[in-house]
Protein backbone atom coordinates (compact mmCIF):
# COMPACT_ATOMS: atom_id res chain seq x y z
CA UNK A 1 0.00 0.00 0.00
CA UNK A 2 2.67 2.80 1.18
CA UNK A 3 5.56 3.34 -0.97
CA UNK A 4 7.45 3.91 2.65
CA UNK A 5 9.92 1.56 3.57
CA UNK A 6 11.48 1.60 6.94
CA UNK A 7 15.31 2.03 6.25
CA UNK A 8 16.67 1.07 9.84
CA UNK A 9 15.94 2.59 13.07
CA UNK A 10 17.71 5.70 14.14
CA UNK A 11 17.19 7.75 16.62
CA UNK A 12 16.16 11.41 15.51
CA UNK A 13 18.52 13.32 17.60
CA UNK A 14 21.43 11.75 15.66
CA UNK A 15 19.85 13.63 12.48
CA UNK A 16 20.15 17.06 14.50
CA UNK A 17 24.01 16.10 15.14
CA UNK A 18 24.28 15.38 11.23
CA UNK A 19 22.44 18.23 10.16
CA UNK A 20 24.34 20.77 12.72
CA UNK A 21 27.67 19.25 11.45
CA UNK A 22 26.69 19.64 7.60
CA UNK A 23 25.96 23.42 8.67
CA UNK A 24 29.10 23.91 10.51
CA UNK A 25 30.88 23.06 7.22
CA UNK A 26 28.92 25.24 4.97
CA UNK A 27 27.50 28.18 7.13
CA UNK A 28 30.26 30.17 9.16
CA UNK A 29 27.26 32.04 10.65
CA UNK A 30 26.13 29.10 12.62
CA UNK A 31 26.80 29.11 16.27
CA UNK A 32 25.90 26.06 18.80
CA UNK A 33 25.71 26.42 22.48
CA UNK A 34 24.49 23.50 24.47
CA UNK A 35 23.90 22.98 28.67
CA UNK A 36 26.30 20.46 29.39
CA UNK A 37 24.48 17.59 27.44
CA UNK A 38 26.92 17.57 24.23
CA UNK A 39 26.56 13.89 23.74
CA UNK A 40 22.87 13.62 24.22
CA UNK A 41 22.42 16.10 21.65
CA UNK A 42 24.90 15.09 19.09
CA UNK A 43 26.91 17.63 19.02
CA UNK A 44 30.17 16.45 19.05
CA UNK A 45 31.55 16.65 15.54
CA UNK A 46 30.59 20.84 15.37
CA UNK A 47 32.34 20.91 18.81
CA UNK A 48 35.46 19.25 17.76
CA UNK A 49 35.57 21.04 14.37
CA UNK A 50 34.73 24.34 14.95
CA UNK A 51 35.23 24.93 18.92
CA UNK A 52 35.40 28.72 17.95
CA UNK A 53 31.84 28.46 17.12
CA UNK A 54 30.66 26.62 20.01
CA UNK A 55 29.87 27.23 23.78
CA UNK A 56 29.33 25.07 26.68
CA UNK A 57 27.35 27.17 29.20
CA UNK A 58 27.06 24.25 31.34
CA UNK A 59 24.00 23.72 33.44
CA UNK A 60 22.74 27.33 32.77
CA UNK A 61 20.04 26.96 30.40
CA UNK A 62 19.01 30.42 31.29
CA UNK A 63 22.28 32.02 30.21
CA UNK A 64 22.03 29.68 26.86
CA UNK A 65 18.97 31.52 25.66
CA UNK A 66 19.73 34.73 26.92
CA UNK A 67 23.25 33.97 25.05
CA UNK A 68 21.68 33.10 21.71
CA UNK A 69 19.66 35.94 21.81
CA UNK A 70 22.76 38.37 21.94
CA UNK A 71 24.86 36.34 19.41
CA UNK A 72 22.28 37.16 16.91
CA UNK A 73 23.02 41.27 17.05
CA UNK A 74 26.18 40.52 15.41
CA UNK A 75 24.42 38.30 12.66
CA UNK A 76 25.34 34.82 14.03
CA UNK A 77 22.81 31.97 13.76
CA UNK A 78 22.96 30.42 16.67
CA UNK A 79 21.25 27.01 17.83
CA UNK A 80 20.62 25.85 21.50
CA UNK A 81 20.61 22.15 22.61
CA UNK A 82 19.52 20.48 26.04
CA UNK A 83 16.39 18.46 26.73
CA UNK A 84 13.00 19.45 25.25
CA UNK A 85 12.20 20.20 29.47
CA UNK A 86 14.91 22.24 30.04
CA UNK A 87 14.80 23.86 26.67
CA UNK A 88 10.83 25.32 27.43
CA UNK A 89 9.69 24.88 30.44
CA UNK A 90 12.84 25.87 32.12
CA UNK A 91 13.42 29.06 30.22
CA UNK A 92 10.22 30.12 28.83
CA UNK A 93 10.69 33.71 30.72
CA UNK A 94 14.04 33.99 28.48
CA UNK A 95 12.65 32.79 25.58
CA UNK A 96 9.31 34.62 25.38
CA UNK A 97 11.24 37.93 26.31
CA UNK A 98 14.64 38.12 24.98
CA UNK A 99 13.84 35.25 21.66
CA UNK A 100 10.40 35.84 20.48
CA UNK A 101 9.15 39.14 21.57
CA UNK A 102 12.56 40.63 20.14
CA UNK A 103 12.03 38.53 17.10
CA UNK A 104 15.32 37.06 17.72
CA UNK A 105 16.66 34.96 14.76
CA UNK A 106 17.38 31.95 17.63
CA UNK A 107 17.04 28.19 16.98
CA UNK A 108 15.94 25.78 20.37
CA UNK A 109 17.18 22.59 19.69
CA UNK A 110 14.88 20.23 21.99
CA UNK A 111 15.84 16.50 22.39
CA UNK A 112 14.48 14.11 24.87
CA UNK A 113 10.98 15.25 23.93
CA UNK A 114 7.64 13.30 24.88
CA UNK A 115 7.15 9.82 26.49
CA UNK A 116 9.88 7.91 24.32
CA UNK A 117 12.18 9.81 26.67
CA UNK A 118 11.86 6.36 28.69
CA UNK A 119 13.32 5.65 32.39
CA UNK A 120 13.99 8.97 32.96
CA UNK A 121 10.22 9.47 34.02
CA UNK A 122 8.10 12.38 34.29
CA UNK A 123 9.96 15.61 35.27
CA UNK A 124 11.92 14.99 32.01
CA UNK A 125 8.85 13.65 29.76
CA UNK A 126 7.93 17.13 28.85
CA UNK A 127 4.69 16.87 27.26
CA UNK A 128 3.54 20.60 27.33
CA UNK A 129 6.40 21.95 25.07
CA UNK A 130 4.09 22.04 21.91
CA UNK A 131 1.37 24.23 23.17
CA UNK A 132 4.10 26.53 25.01
CA UNK A 133 5.83 27.01 21.64
CA UNK A 134 3.20 27.78 19.61
CA UNK A 135 1.31 30.19 22.13
CA UNK A 136 4.27 32.43 21.39
CA UNK A 137 4.09 34.91 18.50
CA UNK A 138 6.30 34.65 15.79
CA UNK A 139 7.32 31.27 16.77
CA UNK A 140 7.93 28.44 14.54
CA UNK A 141 7.14 24.89 15.68
CA UNK A 142 8.61 21.96 14.12
CA UNK A 143 8.50 18.39 15.05
CA UNK A 144 9.88 16.00 12.97
CA UNK A 145 9.07 12.19 12.56
CA UNK A 146 12.64 10.34 11.29
CA UNK A 147 16.32 10.87 11.08
CA UNK A 148 16.28 12.05 7.41
CA UNK A 149 13.52 14.11 7.93
CA UNK A 150 15.47 15.99 11.54
CA UNK A 151 18.51 16.06 9.27
CA UNK A 152 16.77 18.05 6.77
CA UNK A 153 14.84 20.38 9.42
CA UNK A 154 18.15 21.05 10.95
CA UNK A 155 19.53 22.52 8.05
CA UNK A 156 16.47 24.54 6.48
CA UNK A 157 16.08 26.71 9.44
CA UNK A 158 19.47 28.24 9.33
CA UNK A 159 17.90 29.70 6.10
CA UNK A 160 14.75 30.73 7.92
CA UNK A 161 14.92 34.44 9.84
CA UNK A 162 13.33 34.00 13.37
CA UNK A 163 12.82 32.26 16.20
CA UNK A 164 12.16 28.35 15.58
CA UNK A 165 11.58 26.01 17.66
CA UNK A 166 12.82 22.41 16.85
CA UNK A 167 11.33 19.14 18.78
CA UNK A 168 12.87 15.81 18.26
CA UNK A 169 13.93 12.74 20.31
CA UNK A 170 15.90 10.16 22.17
CA UNK A 171 14.59 6.43 20.84
CA UNK A 172 15.73 4.67 17.53
CA UNK A 173 12.60 5.02 15.27
CA UNK A 174 11.69 4.18 11.60
CA UNK A 175 14.23 6.11 8.77
CA UNK A 176 11.66 6.45 6.27
CA UNK A 177 11.55 9.47 4.20
CA UNK A 178 13.66 10.29 1.34
CA UNK A 179 17.83 10.88 2.70
CA UNK A 180 18.42 14.43 1.17
CA UNK A 181 15.07 15.09 0.95
CA UNK A 182 13.73 18.34 0.86
CA UNK A 183 11.92 20.30 3.69
CA UNK A 184 9.47 23.11 3.36
CA UNK A 185 8.90 24.81 6.38
CA UNK A 186 4.87 25.19 6.87
CA UNK A 187 4.02 22.53 3.83
CA UNK A 188 2.27 19.43 5.12
CA UNK A 189 3.69 15.96 3.45
CA UNK A 190 0.64 13.74 2.10
CA UNK A 191 2.34 10.51 2.37
CA UNK A 192 -0.60 7.81 1.55
CA UNK A 193 -4.10 9.33 -0.46
CA UNK A 194 -7.31 7.99 0.63
CA UNK A 195 -10.71 8.49 1.07
CA UNK A 196 -12.51 7.08 4.44
CA UNK A 197 -10.58 9.02 7.31
CA UNK A 198 -8.08 11.26 7.38
CA UNK A 199 -4.94 10.69 9.39
CA UNK A 200 -2.71 13.57 10.92
CA UNK A 201 0.13 12.37 12.66
CA UNK A 202 3.25 14.48 13.90
CA UNK A 203 7.06 12.74 15.34
CA UNK A 204 7.05 9.94 16.02
CA UNK A 205 3.68 8.70 15.60
CA UNK A 206 4.16 9.66 11.82
CA UNK A 207 5.24 5.90 11.16
CA UNK A 208 2.79 4.72 13.80
CA UNK A 209 0.37 6.40 11.22
CA UNK A 210 1.11 4.68 8.58
CA UNK A 211 0.99 1.12 10.14
CA UNK A 212 -2.63 1.73 10.97
CA UNK A 213 -3.25 3.34 7.63
CA UNK A 214 -2.36 -0.55 6.42
CA UNK A 215 -4.42 -2.45 8.93
CA UNK A 216 -6.79 -0.01 8.32
CA UNK A 217 -6.51 -1.02 4.22
CA UNK A 218 -7.31 -4.91 5.57
CA UNK A 219 -10.37 -4.39 6.87
CA UNK A 220 -11.11 -2.18 3.22
CA UNK A 221 -11.01 1.12 4.87
CA UNK A 222 -9.30 3.58 2.57
CA UNK A 223 -6.78 6.19 5.09
CA UNK A 224 -5.36 8.95 4.15
CA UNK A 225 -2.07 10.01 5.93
CA UNK A 226 -0.46 13.11 6.42
CA UNK A 227 2.68 14.41 7.72
CA UNK A 228 2.28 17.74 9.65
CA UNK A 229 6.00 18.31 10.98
CA UNK A 230 5.54 21.89 11.24
CA UNK A 231 2.53 23.07 13.61
CA UNK A 232 3.26 26.26 13.33
CA UNK A 233 2.69 27.71 11.06
CA UNK A 234 0.08 25.51 10.35
CA UNK A 235 -0.62 24.13 6.40
CA UNK A 236 -4.72 24.98 7.11
CA UNK A 237 -4.67 24.39 3.14
CA UNK A 238 -3.39 20.48 3.02
CA UNK A 239 -5.99 19.63 6.40
CA UNK A 240 -9.22 20.72 4.44
CA UNK A 241 -8.43 19.79 1.29
CA UNK A 242 -8.25 16.39 2.90
CA UNK A 243 -10.91 16.55 5.13
CA UNK A 244 -13.27 17.90 2.34
CA UNK A 245 -12.58 14.36 0.86
CA UNK A 246 -13.16 11.91 4.07
CA UNK A 247 -15.34 13.86 6.02
CA UNK A 248 -13.32 12.72 9.25
CA UNK A 249 -10.08 13.07 10.82
CA UNK A 250 -8.09 11.43 13.58
CA UNK A 251 -4.93 13.57 14.38
CA UNK A 252 -1.66 11.78 16.70
CA UNK A 253 0.93 13.25 18.81
CA UNK A 254 3.09 12.48 21.44
CA UNK A 255 2.13 15.34 23.73
CA UNK A 256 -0.58 16.32 25.64
CA UNK A 257 -4.31 16.44 24.28
CA UNK A 258 -4.20 19.69 25.32
CA UNK A 259 -2.52 22.80 23.12
CA UNK A 260 -0.98 19.96 20.80
CA UNK A 261 -1.40 19.47 17.40
CA UNK A 262 -5.01 18.34 17.61
CA UNK A 263 -6.20 21.46 18.98
CA UNK A 264 -4.48 23.58 16.45
CA UNK A 265 -6.67 21.45 13.61
CA UNK A 266 -9.63 21.04 15.48
CA UNK A 267 -8.98 25.44 15.17
CA UNK A 268 -9.37 25.02 11.57
CA UNK A 269 -11.80 23.03 10.82
CA UNK A 270 -14.28 24.66 13.39
CA UNK A 271 -13.47 27.96 11.24
CA UNK A 272 -13.95 26.50 7.89
CA UNK A 273 -15.42 23.02 7.80
CA UNK A 274 -16.28 21.18 11.19
CA UNK A 275 -15.93 17.54 10.96
CA UNK A 276 -15.56 14.52 13.43
CA UNK A 277 -12.49 14.35 14.93
CA UNK A 278 -10.60 11.96 17.91
CA UNK A 279 -7.24 12.36 19.17
CA UNK A 280 -4.53 10.15 19.85
CA UNK A 281 -2.60 11.98 22.62
CA UNK A 282 -1.77 12.02 26.84
CA UNK A 283 -5.10 12.09 28.01
CA UNK A 284 -3.81 15.46 30.35
CA UNK A 285 -1.51 13.58 32.44
CA UNK A 286 2.22 13.36 32.98
CA UNK A 287 4.27 10.15 32.31
CA UNK A 288 5.81 7.80 34.14
CA UNK A 289 9.10 5.23 33.93
CA UNK A 290 9.81 2.70 31.46
CA UNK A 291 10.47 1.67 28.10
CA UNK A 292 9.81 4.09 25.32
CA UNK A 293 7.30 0.86 23.97
CA UNK A 294 6.06 0.02 27.24
CA UNK A 295 4.93 3.83 27.69
CA UNK A 296 3.49 4.47 24.05
CA UNK A 297 1.28 1.50 24.38
CA UNK A 298 0.11 2.45 28.22
CA UNK A 299 -0.69 5.31 27.10
CA UNK A 300 -2.42 4.77 23.63
CA UNK A 301 -0.05 6.32 21.41
CA UNK A 302 0.66 3.50 18.50
CA UNK A 303 -0.62 2.03 15.55
CA UNK A 304 -3.55 -0.15 17.27
CA UNK A 305 -4.67 3.07 18.96
CA UNK A 306 -4.57 5.00 15.46
CA UNK A 307 -6.36 2.34 13.78
CA UNK A 308 -9.22 2.22 16.76
CA UNK A 309 -9.43 5.98 16.52
CA UNK A 310 -9.89 6.12 13.04
CA UNK A 311 -12.77 3.60 13.38
CA UNK A 312 -14.23 5.07 15.83
CA UNK A 313 -14.83 8.42 13.78
CA UNK A 314 -15.78 6.67 10.44
CA UNK A 315 -18.53 5.44 12.98
CA UNK A 316 -19.48 8.77 14.19
CA UNK A 317 -19.73 10.05 10.32
CA UNK A 318 -21.74 7.54 9.00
Amino acid sequence: MTKYTNTGNKDTRSGFGAGLTELGQTNENVVALCADLIGSLKMDDFKKNHPERFFQVGIAEANMIGMAAGLTLGGKIPYTGTFANFSTGRVYDQIRQSVAYSDKNVKICASHAGLTLGEDGATHQILEDIGLMKMLPGMTVINTCDYNQTKAATIAIAEYHGPVYLRFGRPSVANFTPENGEFKIGKAVLLNEGTDVTIIATGHLVWEALIAAEALEAKGISAEVINIHTIKPLDDEAILKSIAKTGCVVTAEEHNILGGLGESVARVLSLNNPAPQEFVAVQDSFGESGTPDQLMEKYKLNNQAIEAAAEKVIARKK
